[in-house]
């Protein structure tokens, strides 16, 4: 695929972009499209929301003047264009690797960054508070927010909309980049109701003719926009919604065509007050593999950029993701009361498994995890028992429906927090570290973390029996290779973990998947002559305690490892069990300390972080 590129190693910054021609932007985003394909090919990431996105990313950057005007783009996915743009084409080889750029907006990482993006929907509130920050301090600035139609379904996007648009002087532009897709394709009333404006036959064909006499007159531009608004009222039969919230609403317009972006752009520039300019894009736009399948391309890994074949490693063992889909279905035909809810990651989660068998008990709620959960506890107080699969690190906007719609009535809600734990590439705002620690404090939830797919497995089906709220947490990746297809399900009673190994030395105390490396340091010490006890707990809350009497009572030292904030989670909890009981033991905890931790292999970042194999075999020798 590769060809010589012509413009792109001359672009260092928005500044060389504004000195093209409109013929040479154009030949610059198909260059910077095929740069992105050919990089991600080998340092994979997010491709298709960033494809899409190329000429959306130039345009902006051709007419404002960042980083004076702040660009802020909700979510990372679609930000590539941008971060090459502003200066980072070289570095963008590094991309999600130790010691490289982010994959997602981050403040620290440039200038041309206005705000972190790794959590959807932030981008309207923040981009609100920075013009109403403008204004406050009379600086002209202009301030944009860049959405997609997935991060739209999220609550925290309506709100900064409501309130916006309450403040009709502040200078704010919302670009809405409507793809019809979030990871998965785009759920809800908000996507009917997107597609019903963008595909009206008659309203485009009058809108194309009053958007072609605009000018660069903002007067004649708020005429045309009046005047298609007032035909959206009469030929769609239905008022604009975001008129409604006091924005002035432009579009919809070709995403992809550059000459219209950017004359619109430039009108729009003038223009005061909250506005919203709906674009229409595709999703992996340029790639034809992109464009025919948009999930599986949202983030694909290595992939052969000419062919568009995956290139995908050998692994013996399934991925906790489908042992969790899989396990889901099972349990779904043998009891009517099983259903799954998803806030926009069915495939993601592998819960599509369960969408394609049986649509009708399968649930994605868009973008938006309080809800998710609020509506699980609904299902459950209405005789279901659902099954709400979110990752750990958006389950964190879910923790007070968590405690006051499912914990405090004790309703049976099976909670199921995917890529627990160090995710790995996707940095610090992906890493689900604070489940444990969080949701430890909660009166009433059972708090799980299975080894291996088979407890994965077993977990779901006690969950399924438990009648109360239950939280199972688990990694990111592939299992430990165990076998779990077809083997009969056992009900794992709340708060009994295991011995694993036994031993006189001291005593390893392990939760998750974190005894995979325990086990394996074990062995290694014995090698040395050092014999090592080792217990796994299965359950962060409630804790076993004749697990733990035992513990205290043979072993003066123990090691704790977690995959997990060692900051209120379970090494503290073991601690605290000890000293309550008046147990002489020292306890040395290994998992996450109280820092940031950025983006790398899991491995690696494990290394980092002082609880892989090799920190908990140094720190047996150290203690023995």
């Amino acid at each position: 695929m590769s060809e010589e590129y012509k413009l792109l190693y001359r672009i260092d910054s928005p500044r060389d972009l504004k000195r093209l021609s409109a013929e040479e932007l154009r030949l610059y985003c198909d260059e910077l499209r095929r740069y992105i394909i050919e990089e991600c090919s080998v340092h994979p990431g997010h491709l298709a929301s960033s494809l899409g996105a190329v000429e959306l990313a130039a345009a902006l950057h051709y007419v404002f003047d960042a980083p004076d005007d702040k660009i802020v783009w909700d979510v990372g996915h679609q930000t590539y264009a941008h971060k090459i743009i502003t200066g980072r084409r070289e570095a963008f080889r590094t991309k999600r690797q130790l010691g490289g750029i982010s994959g997602f907006p981050k403040m620290s990482e440039s200038p041309y960054d206005a705000f972190g993006g790794g959590h959807a929907s932030v981008s309207i509130s923040a981009a609100f508070g920075m013009a109403k920050a403008a204004e406050l301090r009379g600086e002209k600035r202009q301030v944009v927010a860049v959405i997609g139609d997935g991060s739209m379904t999220g609550g925290l996007a309506f709100e900064g909309l409501n309130n916006a648009g309450a403040s009709k002087q502040t200078n704010l532009l919302v670009i809405l980049n409507d793809n019809h897709m979030a990871i998965d394709q785009a759920t809800g009333a908000l996507k009917n109701y997107l597609l019903k404006i963008s595909t009206s036959v008659h309203y485009n064909r009058f809108k194309q003719r009053l958007w072609g006499l605009l000018s660069h007159t903002p007067r004649l531009l708020r005429l045309c926009q009046k005047a298609g608004n007032a035909v959206k009222q009469g030929l769609l039969n239905n008022s604009n919604f975001f008129e409604s919230l006091n924005f002035r609403y432009f579009g919809p317009v070709d995403g992809h065509n550059l000459r219209e972006l950017v004359r619109t752009l430039r009108a729009l520039h003038d223009i005061e007050g909250p506005k919203l300019l709906h674009v229409m894009t595709v999703k992996g736009k340029g790639y034809r593999p992109a464009e025919s399948d948009q999930s599986v391309w949202h983030a694909p890994g290595c992939f052969n950029p000419d062919t568009g074949e995956r290139i995908r490693p050998k692994r013996g063992a399934a991925r906790y993701q489908d042992v969790f889909g899989e396990t889901l279905l099972e349990l779904a035909r043998q009891d009517a009361r099983v259903v799954g809810v998803s806030p926009a990651m069915p495939s993601g989660c592998s819960m599509n498994i369960l969408m394609r068998e049986m649509p009708d008990r399968c649930f994605d709620v868009g973008i938006a995890e309080g809800h998710a959960v609020t509506f699980s506890a609904g299902l459950a107080a209405a005789g279901m028992v659902p099954f709400c699969n979110i990752y750990s690190t958006f389950m964190q906007r879910a923790y007070d429906n968590v405690i006051h719609d499912v914990a405090i009535q004790d309703l049976p809600v099976v909670m199921c927090l995917d890529r627990g734990g160090l995710v790995g590439e996707d940095g610090v705002t992906h890493h689900g570290v604070f489940d444990m620690a969080a949701f430890g404090a909660v009166p009433g939830l059972t708090i799980a973390a299975p080894r291996n797919e088979r407890e994965l497995r077993n977990l779901m089906y006690t969950a399924l029996q438990a009648g109360h709220p239950y939280m199972i947490r688990y990694p990111r990746g592939y299992g430990e290779g165990v076998a779990w297809r077809g083997e009969p399900f056992e009900i794992l009673p709340a708060g009994r973990g295991e011995r694993l190994r036994d031993g006189d030395a001291l005593a390893l105390v392990t939760i998750g998947t974190t005894a995979g490396a325990a086990a394996r340091a074990a062995e290694r010490a014995a090698a040395e002559g050092v014999e090592v006890a080792h217990y796994d707990l299965r359950f962060v809350k409630p804790l076993d305690e004749a697990l733990l009497d035992e513990v205290g009572r043979r072993f003066r030292r123990v090691i704790t490892v977690e995959d997990g904030s060692i900051r209120g989670g379970v090494g503290e909890a073991v601690a605290a069990y000890f000293n309550t009981h008046g147990c002489d033991t020292h306890v040395r905890m290994l998992g996450i300390g109280d820092a940031w931790v950025e983006h790398g292999t899991p491995l690696q970042l494990q290394a980092l972080c002082g609880y892989d194999e090799e920190a908990i075999l140094r720190t047996i020798l150290e203690m023995r």
